[in-house]
This record gives C-alpha cells, sequence and structure tokens, in this order.
C-alpha cells in the first residue's frame, strides 16, 4: 500500500456499539471517490475500558485497508490523533468523529479542499449560517460562548473550532504539531489557531450535523480544561513574545515612580524626610551588622538543603550564589535572580539545573511557612495581650481610618492560605498517593493541566527529600526562624532609630507582625526587590496597630528596607568579582533554561 495518498483517522474511545458500522461507511464512503488503494482507515483507539480494541483488530484482519493504532493507556483525544497521524501513510490526513454526526456526503468536499492543493487545512463547521445543525442548546449555547471567547482572545477568524470533521496536508499537520501542546479537546482549536498564526490556508465550510448520543465532554471537567488551554495559548502567543527584560524592567520601574509620585497625596513627605535625618545612626549601623549576621546562616540554610538533594558544597560559596541571586532580584522584576542561583552553581559547581531550581523552591517553601508562623504567632500574642483586637483595630488611627484594619484582615488571608498551601504540598510529599495528580484530574484531563501536574510532582518529590529526614527538616526550619528573627531585628532596631517611644513589648511585637506581613507582600513580584510593596504594608500595619504617625512610620520602613538592600547589593557586587560571575549574563542563560530546563 505504499500508493496511499490519504489516510482517514477515527479517534475510538469506548466505541464498540457504532464502530464496525462505522468503519464501513467510511469505507463505502471513501471508495466512492477514490480508488481503493490510495486510501487507508486507522482506528485510533484510545485505552478503551470495552471491546472497541478486539472489534478494531478484527476490523484490521478483514481489510487491508483498515489499521488498527493500539494504545494501552488513555492518551485523550488529541493524544490519540497526534500518534495515529504520525502513524499514517497519506499526504493528505483527515479525522471526523465516530459517530458521524456530520454528514459523509461532505467528505469528499473535505479532503478534495486540501488535496487539491487549494488549501492547507480545511474543516467542518456548525456554525455558519449556512450549516444545518440540530444542536440542543445545553450543547449549542456553551459551543457559541466558547467559540467566540476563542475568536477574541486568539484573534481567530474561524466559527467553529470544534466540529471533530477536519482535513491537512502532512507537511503542514507535521509542522503544527511540534508546537501543539494540548492532547484532549483543545486540541483541535490549538491547531487551528496556529495554523493561522503561521499563515497556512484555512477553509472553513458549513456542514450538515445531526448530534449522535450523548457528548462524551464533560462540561465541567473539559471546559475547564479548553478554558485553561485559550489562556495558555493566549500567553504563548500574544503576551510572552512581548516580555522581555527590559520590558519587565521598564514597567517594574514605572510602577515604582507611580507609587512615589501619588506618596504627596496621602503623606506628608516633607516631614517623613525630616524624620528619616533625625534618626539615631548608631541604632540604623548596628541594624546593618544584625542583617549581616543572617547572610552565612542562609548559605548554611542552602547547604543544608543540597546535601538532601545529593550535592555537597562549601559555605563560603554557597552564601556568594545566595548573595548573587539576591542581588538580581533587587535589579530585575519578577524574580528573575531566582534563575540566577542555578546558573551559577551549575556553571561553578556542576549542580544540574533540575537541582538548583529544585533547591531554591524548597527554600521557598521554608520561607513561606516560617514568615507566616512568625505573623500567625505575633498575631495571636497581640489579640492575647489586649494591644489590639479585630474590633477594635483603627481607633488609634487619627479621624477614624479603617486601613490598618483592612491590612490584617487580608493578612490574615494571606496567612491561612500560606498554611494550607504549605501543609498541603507537605501532606502529598509524605503520602503514598499521588495527591497532586489526582486534585489536578479532578479539575482539568487536557495536556496543559497535566504539565502542571507534573511540575508540581517534581516540586514535590524534592520537598519529599527533606520533609523524609527529619533531623534535616529541623535543621532547616530551626535556620529559617533565625534567619527571619534577625530579619525582624534589623527592623526592630531601625525603628527604635527613629525614637518611637513605645513599650519595649509593643515594639517587638508590631515589629515582627510587620515586617513578616511586609515579606509576605514582596512574595508578588511586581516590582524590582518589592520596592514599595514592603514599604506600604509594613507601614499600614504600624499606623494601625499603635499611635506611631504615618511619616515616621514610613521613614522607618524606607530606611529598614534600604539598609537590607544595601547590604544585599555589596555582599552581591563582592561575590560576583570573587565567583567572576556577570549578573546579567546569569539573568538571561538562568531565565532561559528556568523555561526549559534540562537534566545537563
Amino acid at each position: 500500500m505504499s500508493s496511499v495518498a490519504v489516510s482517514v483517522v477515527l479517534p475510538a474511545y469506548d466505541e464498540q456499539r457504532t464502530l464496525s458500522a462505522t468503519v464501513e461507511t467510511t469505507l463505502d464512503t471513501l471508495g466512492s471517490f477514490l480508488p481503493d488503494d490510495s486510501f487507508e482507515l486507522l482506528v485510533a483507539e484510545d485505552g478503551c475500558t470495552d471491546d472497541t480494541p478486539e472489534i478494531a483488530a478484527r476490523l484490521a484482519r478483514e481489510d487491508e485497508r483498515v489499521r488498527h493504532v493500539h494504545s494501552d493507556e488513555r492518551l485523550g483525544r488529541g493524544g490519540a490523533l497526534t500518534r495515529a497521524f504520525r502513524a499514517a501513510r497519506g499526504d493528505t490526513l483527515a479525522y471526523f468523529d465516530t459517530d458521524l454526526a456530520t454528514d459523509m456526503g461532505h467528505l469528499e468536499e473535505l479532503i478534495t479542499s486540501v488535496r487539491s492543493g487549494e488549501y492547507d487545512v480545511a474543516t467542518g463547521s456548525r456554525l455558519l449560517a449556512a450549516s444545518d445543525a440540530e444542536r440542543p442548546a445545553n450543547r449549542d449555547v456553551p459551543s457559541r460562548v466558547y467559540n467566540g471567547l476563542v475568536r477574541l482572545f486568539l484573534r481567530s477568524s474561524v466559527h467553529d473550532h470544534q466540529c471533530g470533521f477536519k482535513a491537512f496536508d502532512r507537511a503542514v499537520l507535521d509542522d503544527l504539531l511540534a508546537d501543539v501542546e494540548d492532547d484532549h479537546w483543545f486540541w483541535d482549536t490549538e491547531l487551528l489557531v496556529r495554523a493561522q498564526r503561521a499563515g497556512y490556508r484555512v477553509r472553513e465550510f458549513p456542514v450538515d450535523w445531526t448530534p449522535k448520543g450523548d457528548t462524551k465532554v464533560d462540561f465541567v471537567r473539559d471546559v475547564l480544561g479548553m478554558g485553561s488551554g485559550v489562556l495558555r495559548t493566549w500567553w504563548q502567543l500574544a503576551v510572552a513574545p512581548r516580555i522581555t527584560r527590559r520590558v519587565t524592567l521598564v514597567a517594574g520601574t514605572l510602577l515604582t515612580l507611580f507609587a512615589v509620585a501619588l506618596m504627596p497625596q496621602y503623606i506628608d513627605v516633607s516631614r517623613m524626610l525630616a524624620e528619616i535625618e533625625t534618626a539615631d545612626p548608631a541604632l540604623v549601623i548596628a541594624a546593618a551588622l544584625v542583617y549581616v549576621l543572617s547572610w552565612p546562616l542562609r548559605g548554611g540554610r542552602y547547604r543544608d538543603i543540597l546535601d538532601e538533594l545529593g550535592y555537597t558544597e562549601g559555605l563560603g560559596f554557597l552564601t556568594g550564589a545566595v548573595f548573587i541571586s539576591q542581588t538580581g532580584n533587587l535589579v530585575f522584576p519578577a524574580r528573575a535572580g531566582d534563575a540566577v542561583r542555578a546558573y551559577v552553581v551549575k556553571t561553578r559547581r556542576r549542580v544540574p539545573y533540575p537541582t538548583g531550581f529544585a533547591s531554591l523552591a524548597v527554600e521557598r517553601v521554608f520561607d513561606l511557612l516560617t514568615i507566616t508562623l512568625l505573623a500567625g504567632v505575633v498575631l495571636i500574642g497581640l489579640a492575647g495581650t489586649g494591644i489590639t483586637s479585630l474590633s477594635g483595630l483603627g481607633a488609634t488611627v487619627a479621624g477614624g481610618n479603617q486601613s490598618g484594619r483592612v491590612a490584617l484582615l487580608v493578612a490574615s488571608g494571606v496567612g491561612v492560605a500560606a498554611i494550607v498551601l504549605v501543609g498541603a504540598i507537605v501532606a502529598s510529599a509524605r503520602s503514598d498517593r499521588n495527591l497532586v495528580r489526582r486534585g489536578m484530574e479532578k479539575v482539568s484531563s487536557d495536556a496543559y493541566a497535566d504539565r502542571v501536574a507534573g511540575v508540581i510532582e517534581r516540586f514535590v518529590g524534592d520537598v519529599q527529600a527533606v520533609a523524609g529526614d527529619r533531623g534535616a527538616f529541623a535543621r532547616i526550619g530551626a535556620s529559617s526562624v533565625v534567619i527571619w528573627t534577625l530579619d525582624v531585628v534589623t527592623a526592630l532596631l531601625v525603628f527604635a532609630a527613629f525614637d518611637v517611644a513605645l513599650p519595649l513589648t509593643t515594639l517587638v511585637a508590631v515589629g515582627f507582625f510587620a515586617v513578616s506581613v511586609g515579606n509576605l507582600a514582596k512574595v508578588l513580584p511586581l516590582s524590582p526587590g518589592g520596592l514599595g510593596l514592603y514599604e506600604g504594608a509594613f507601614s499600614l500595619l504600624v499606623v494601625g496597630l499603635t499611635p506611631v504617625a504615618t511619616p515616621i512610620a514610613l521613614g522607618a520602613a524606607i530606611v529598614d528596607h534600604a539598609v537590607k538592600n544595601i547590604v544585599t547589593v555589596i555582599g552581591g557586587l563582592a561575590s560576583m568579582l570573587v565567583l567572576n560571575v556577570s549578573l546579567t549574563t546569569a539573568v538571561e542563560e538562568g531565565s532561559e533554561v528556568e523555561a526549559t530546563p534540562t537534566d545537563d
């Protein structure tokens, strides 16, 4: 059958009742306009649970024009079609749904549209004015909404992306499949959208269509999956190509400048600057020295994490790597500096990129959990000692401003969410069951969701490597507490430099809480180093919880953050000189590998 010109694929999942009749009808229809030796019919059997595999095998034995493409496991509709098309021998490829909902009288038009060379892709449509489609409202309305969203967000000119009646030029399909990521219901849409973006000729023509039986689309799980596919493809085609390092740097800078421009509308800037000038320099210097002490601890914690992942490195080198990556986060937005650390340990110590990214992710889990626990414990202490309460918060703010109460409520919500999230990750890591994949499958079964599940699984596996060793878990947890306690002590010394005249217990309690919440605000990578986010959260809570005026609170927050950033930059520059690392090169190459990490 080396002369095969047309290959038709039937995607089959549990089709034992209709498969034989469908194959017979398809062969007869193809034979009505093509020579018998010029076409083949492939049954893409997709991990069926009924007798479909046996029926497909029998049909292949009985007719040499029929081929059975079997899969032991469920590949998804798009995955089964992709596998079958790659096994096909024809130059013109087509498929349609096994229930033959589309009138087979259109098959010749479908195949001829591509085989003639006039079009690269052809698709039937149930939504054109000339189409004759009997669709109940519960299927028609969601379909029209979905296709409308695709046309709007993905700039597609096609009206019906999901009609299971399509044909392709083989070379064109091979080119498109290299970029198509979905393997289920969104597969059709992604193919058509990418074909149009690539400049291929796409024909959409009206068909007669009659529903046959119940749809296999789950209107909760699969519709959510297709929705995530729309967002992913929109991001990949419309947003990601425009997000360059220069764009993110400019955007972050503009956000920071915008925040600074708004300050005079709400804050007495002249008074704030005057308060900064009155700060005790001795206490500010002491704050800087305390903060310096935390850096060897950061390097030691990172060493413990790498040890658990199978790599032993020196304290000095790892402290320098942490310095350089944190300096990158100050210079570049979107936490681009995180990729720098993986680059440094890979190029200087041959630690594989996946391990570098995984170790940093584990470190972030401990940071998030520690900061949240500190905030939560102090919040409980505040409420217990009567310094404040949810019902009374804001009463000390001049004019009855309730912003402190709002900030506390938001912080509490973030804290609870963080504890639940980290708890779920650790629980999954300690569980023998694959909780991540089971949870993702309840939401969506498309390829993008599967990729997300795979990334989370690898991350959970690395957490498990640390969580499985109680000694390592305790050491890393304890060092995290000390690191963030020193961060708070730094802020307290700066706060004290402003002579705020607060009782020591109030100063310590509010300082711990404000610094913890300020660092939680920096989790959102909206500006380089969290500039503006930290100061805003810190000052808002101090003003809401104490009689301290806004200019003083904001001045203390600015000096505190400045001290920490100056120490970080000095340490980062020194480390770059010692380790011979270019920060811009590290950011660029580290970011590229972060997008497609390998084992090299």
